[in-house]
């Protein structure tokens, strides 16, 4: 409690002195953001679009003029090259131009395979940008997965998702995990990565939140669970430590936003000049239906 008179001080103080203040907040040149995404046994896909302004108005339309068009786009295992060309998909009913293996050379596109690196290049805005991932070997072995009911203030419809995992006696393995809840989209949890920093070379047990939309607002009493009678899809990815960085810090600036006491962080992406990421995802499914 000693730190209430200091606290209090403060606030007398402030509240006594107030006086306007003007910050000239000079505008930054739009950057560019890529999102790169390269699973075994799939194609890549890769999303540009540019930067805006933090204070810009967002809405459908300005999110729609930010894509890149007519970018150069590759990716390359070091023996074999695939052009990726721009393509328009719907995804609930909106606009997504996405970096897609060209239809016109399937001769020449190929699939991730866990083990190897992968390197992007990109040409746009008349700008090169380079990256390397890799679809790591599956280090963080998913062994089972189950769920336990729990109860929620009054609420007994509510279960907790467990998975059993079994690390390599390697160090320096990460993972990265996103639920579907019966049809709907694969979320990421509040925090969606592991890593084997402390549990190496064992197997443990952790719980599994259930994925949320963070464009939405969410419920702290009720995140991270399930409902009985749910059907449960767990996407389990071994990544690299780059991409495991980016998505820690994602993660970590999302629980942080509106906590005045946070400190600021850096989002850790991995293609230089550019913001974003070029991830590798050695990807396991599990699925379950928590009974009623």
């Amino acid at each position: 409690m000693r730190s209430f008179p200091f606290i209090l001080i403060i606030v007398i103080f402030f509240s006594a002195c107030e006086k306007d203040i003007s910050v000239n907040l000079q505008q930054q040149e739009p950057q560019l953001v890529v999102e790169g995404q390269f699973e075994n046994d799939a194609f890549p896909f890769v999303v540009l679009s540019h930067s805006l302004d933090y204070f810009s108005k967002i809405d459908p339309a300005v999110l729609l003029n930010s894509f890149v068009h007519g970018a150069t786009v590759s990716v390359s295992d070091g023996n074999r090259t695939m052009a990726l060309k721009e393509q328009v998909i719907n995804i609930n009913g909106a606009k997504l131009y996405v970096y897609l293996p060209d239809t016109s050379q399937m001769a020449n596109a190929f699939r991730g395979k866990a083990g190897l690196k992968y390197k992007l290049n990109i040409n746009a805005d008349n700008k090169s940008y380079e990256s390397m991932t890799t679809i790591p070997l599956v280090a963080l072995k998913l062994d089972s997965m189950w769920a336990q009911r729990v109860k929620v203030k009054s609420d007994t419809n509510k279960a907790r998702l467990w998975v059993r995992i079994t690390d390599s006696p390697e160090p320096g393995n990460y993972a990265r995990y996103l639920t579907r809840r019966n049809s709907e989209l694969f979320l990421p949890g509040l925090n969606s990565v592991v890593d084997d920093q402390i549990v190496n070379g064992t197997t443990f047990e952790i719980p599994v939140d259930a994925g949320v939309d963070r464009n939405k607002p969410i419920d702290l009493e009720s995140v991270g669970y399930f409902n009985r009678g749910d059907t449960v899809t767990l996407k389990f990815s071994n990544i690299d430590k780059a991409t495991y960085d980016f998505w820690r810090t994602i993660d970590f600036a999302y629980n942080s936003n509106g906590n005045p006491f946070a400190s600021p962080i850096k989002i850790l992406g991995n293609v230089p000049g550019a913001l974003g990421y070029w991830g590798g995802y050695a990807v396991t499914y599990r699925t379950i239906i928590i009974s009623k």
